[in-house]
């Protein structure tokens, strides 16, 4: 049975163990195969980044060595409730197949639109013929989807070993992290981050930001942010944060690019500048400079605990990518203990190479932030009311 002791998250939720036998059963796994696909001229296309197959295989072995037949379903894309040519599963088939050939895979659950819409009717066919269900998918589980929330009711469920080890490593950030707790944020709106923002100044010693939300923070201060963006309704909730007592560290220098010129993967026009906090006007800042740089790189390595989300700036584009590559430098010199919250940011250190010097690198950006924001997901409730949960008991 799962230890919670040391963990809250744990508390009730099931784990592989907790399963019944699983000789000869027909096990439902959730998994988040929402990989990148690269279109191929008159051929299918192929998958260019297959770690979130592979992230699944420890789950799926797990359950075959107990002799078990495993189902996959997963997203992929964003199709609109109906099957679109363009997210149909067959790259990503072809190589679960070549990865673990025993395993099937359902087509795009989200091709249903009763898998956003919790239709029970989608709920009860997913079900139907299998003896157990797995949530393996932490990327998904801040979802009330049909298919991380609605199997824990009709059939004995755990947690995979990919969702377990992400519940372990974030529960140290909501538990007792080592001081001092450094939350690096970024990303573009400050909208989408406040409520987690505000949850974070509850636990850290220190909160550094950048990446596009740093404008309107410096918006809050008084100062000029030229053409950068701003959310202009979120200025008073930057402010209150400031005021909060919890230090938060902003950029003093930005690097900007001329007014009217455009930037991007494949763009390289129009003059760069580095400035301070103050951008001339019709100037967009697109990336935090080298004495902001060195001062969040000051910040983080003296850091027990570091949790960082989101780039310094417009990362994709050469001219921008200097700010988060020295944040993702410093967080991978950091001696504490180092989190990464998925999405850009894990992109960013893979590509940097610095991987493998991060304690731990979350498969789920948004649910990571979810998790910390309000100390739970969906889909984890869900696998505490399975009729297989320690302590369940039936209504």
């Amino acid at each position: 049975m799962s230890d919670s002791g040391k963990n809250p998250l744990l508390q009730g939720l099931p784990l592989l163990e907790d399963l019944p036998d699983l000789d000869g059963a027909s096990v439902l796994v959730r998994v988040d195969f929402n990989v990148p696909l690269r279109p191929c001229e008159d051929a299918p296309a192929v998958v260019t980044d297959d770690f979130r197959i592979r992230a699944a295989l420890p789950t799926i072995e797990y359950l075959g060595a107990r002799g078990a037949r495993v189902t996959a379903c997963t997203h992929l894309g964003r199709p609109k409730g109906a099957p679109d040519t363009r997210w149909e599963l067959g790259p990503v088939r072809e190589e679960l197949a070549r990865l673990a050939p025993q395993v099937e895979l359902l087509e795009n659950l989200r091709f249903d639109p009763g898998e956003t819409a919790n239709d029970p009717a989608f709920v009860e066919k997913l079900v139907n013929s299998h003896d157990a269900y797995v949530n393996d998918a932490f990327g998904v589980s801040h979802r009330r989807h049909a298919s991380v929330v609605g199997p824990p009711a009709f059939l004995p469920s755990a947690a995979g070993l990919l969702l377990q080890k992400e519940i372990e490593a974030l529960g140290k950030l909501l538990g007792q992290p080592d001081q001092p707790f450094v939350a690096v944020v970024g990303g573009a709106k400050v909208a989408d981050k406040l409520g987690v923002l505000k949850a974070l100044l509850r636990h850290v010693d220190a909160l550094v930001v950048g990446g596009g939300m740093a404008f309107t923070f410096l918006a809050a201060q008084g100062h000029d942010i030229g053409g950068s963006l701003v959310d202009r309704d979120r200025i008073d909730d930057c402010a209150e944060l400031l005021a909060s007592g919890t230090p938060i560290h902003l950029p003093t220098d930005i690097v900007a690019l001329e007014p009217g010129a455009a930037f991007g993967c494949d763009c390289g026009s129009g003059e760069v500048r580095t400035v301070g906090a103050d951008i001339p006007d019709g100037w967009q800042g697109l990336d935090i400079g080298p004495d902001t740089v060195a001062a969040y790189a000051e910040a983080i390595a003296g850091a027990g605990t570091v949790l960082w989300n989101g780039p310094m700036g417009v990362f994709e584009d050469q001219r921008f990518c200097a700010g988060t590559a020295g944040v993702a430098a410093a967080v991978a010199a950091c001696p504490g203990y180092t989190v990464v919250g998925g999405g850009d940011s894990a992109a960013a250190v893979d590509e940097l190479g610095l991987a493998d010097r991060i304690s731990f690198i979350s498969t789920g950006g948004g649910a990571s932030l979810e998790l910390l924001e309000f100390g739970d997901l969906p889909g984890l409730a869900a696998l505490r009311g399975a009729p297989n949960a320690p302590g369940h008991t039936t209504p």
